[in-house]
């Protein structure tokens, strides 16, 4: 489907990559613009990408000249502007839209901050953390939120193939990006058998295959 959105971001961003998987599964093209995040000091402190997105990071999306920072409210804009497409990011009553939106917020909101960039940049330059202590410091965090979000799927009706149901949602789109995260940092993840087995189902589908980091454009060649 022919669009005029650019997505600035990053290979290996878990906030620009939600934002690919839903692009794809709204079934929306668009131009990928890389933002480095570590050459050179990182591209995102660059005054012209910080007159585009005054926070300095990514995932910013261009839609004409309307420009929508965060990855959440870039996924709602999605879903609202669009909704004569098949896939909806959102279920369609309040009860499940409060759902979806909680399990993505207990990625976006309380494990991702965590384990952000300059989080564990700051962990270095202040607190000379290296970079066994800054794995482990991303896994505790990860695995504090997976244990929350193992609990809330494992003991929920509305959990089916996908976080919720049986089309990948929002939710989806915010789990899996974090699931690549924990891989990363070689979590083991055998406590968390729903949280794996929707990751399985999510990444058979091409939405979140093509989304996925090491096939993106800026994707170093050593990873693709």
């Amino acid at each position: 489907m022919a669009s005029g959105l650019v997505l600035y971001g990053y290979w290996r961003s878990s906030a620009a990559y939600r934002v690919r998987i839903a692009l794809n599964l709204k079934g929306l093209s668009y131009e990928t613009r890389p933002v480095h995040l570590v050459r050179e000091g990182g591209e995102q402190h660059a005054a012209d990408y910080r007159a585009l997105n005054p926070q300095g990071l990514v995932p910013c999306l261009c839609d004409g000249d309307r420009v929508i920072t965060q990855s959440l409210a870039i996924m709602e804009y999605l879903d609202e502007m669009h909704p004569e497409l098949e896939t909806a990011l959102l279920p369609v009553d309040a009860r499940g839209r409060a759902q979806v939106r909680a399990l993505a917020m207990m990625v976006t909101s309380d494990i991702h901050p965590l384990g952000n960039l300059r989080v564990l940049q700051r962990l270095e330059s202040q607190f000379g953390a290296d970079e066994a202590q800054r794995a482990e410091w991303s896994r505790h965090w990860i695995a504090l939120g997976f244990q929350a979000i193992e609990a809330v799927l494992a003991d929920n009706a509305a959990t089916g193939r996908y976080c919720h149901g049986e089309t990948p949602s929002m939710a989806d789109a915010c789990l899996i990006p974090q699931v690549y995260n924990a891989l990363r940092w070689k979590l083991p993840l055998d406590d968390y058998p729903t949280v794996w087995r929707v990751y399985q189902a999510c990444t058979e589908l091409e939405a979140f295959q093509r989304a996925a980091p090491e096939v993106q454009p800026d994707a170093p060649a050593a990873v693709g």
